[in-house]
């Protein structure tokens, strides 16, 4: 395993507790409904579809997504946050699984899934081609892959966040771990545009860029809020 994601593991595992909080708080919000909206842009809720939610965390889009009526399978590469999805889904009784695996080395058949989905994953991957080239290997023909992120290795470090932010209350270790990281992900690329490159390398095809979602998602500067902009890869296979 690379070095980078041994750092991944031990910053995510020492951030479960107040990230599985706020999650839970977003869960209860209106913000559930926004994110609902964003998915009914691309799929239906009408049918059931197996989704696999990559970089699940805590499984937030798991959940909503398995409460809505989907069949759906969550992976993440802390096992602090898997034993958290877990619960979560428990609580709220879904029958989401989850599993800890690798988001570039899924460990399923080929087309098993409808559905791709992941949030705030991508930038975090040292492999990226990898990740997409595994991803299109597991989606069925016809099948979406939909990826909510930023470029969050090219935002500024001493960015105004919010008062309520959740980087507010992170220890400096933790934000000086989190900045290194980033250094280390850095490409001279910019995001999304590198991304499409690497999907049509991938073999997906029909690749379509949302950047207004940021706007639709965040337009209140709560305890959610994203100063960074998020943007939505939409790819078919």
């Amino acid at each position: 395993m690379e070095e980078i994601k041994r750092e991944m593991i031990a910053y995510w595992s020492q951030r479960v507790d107040e990230f599985s909080a706020q999650r839970c708080r977003e869960f209860q919000s209106p913000k559930r409904r926004l994110w609902i909206e964003e998915f009914q842009r691309y799929f239906s809720m009408d049918a059931p579809l197996r989704i696999l939610d990559v970089g699940t965390g805590t499984g937030f889009f798991a959940n909503i997504l398995a409460l809505e009526g989907h069949d759906v399978v969550g992976i993440d590469l802390t096992e602090h946050m898997i034993a958290e999805a877990k619960r979560k889904a428990a609580l709220y009784h879904v029958p989401s699984a989850f599993y800890v695996m690798d988001a570039e080395r899924p460990e399923f058949p080929d087309a098993s899934f409808d559905v791709v989905i992941s949030r705030n994953l991508t930038w975090a991957l040292p492999n990226l081609g990898k990740a997409y080239r595994a991803w299109r290997r597991v989606l069925k023909d016809g099948g979406l892959l939909l990826n909510f992120d930023a470029d969050y290795c090219h935002e500024r470090a001493d960015m105004p966040l919010p008062a309520a932010h959740a980087h507010q209350r992170i220890a400096p270790s933790l934000l000086a771990d989190y900045e290194r990281m980033k250094t280390v992900l850095r490409r001279p690329e910019l995001r999304p545009q590198r991304d499409c490159e690497l999907l049509a390398e991938a073999g997906f095809r029909d690749v379509r860029v949302d950047l207004s979602v940021w706007k639709r998602i965040y337009h209140d500067v709560d305890e959610f809020y994203n100063p960074t902009p998020i943007f939505c890869i939409a790819a078919y296979v």
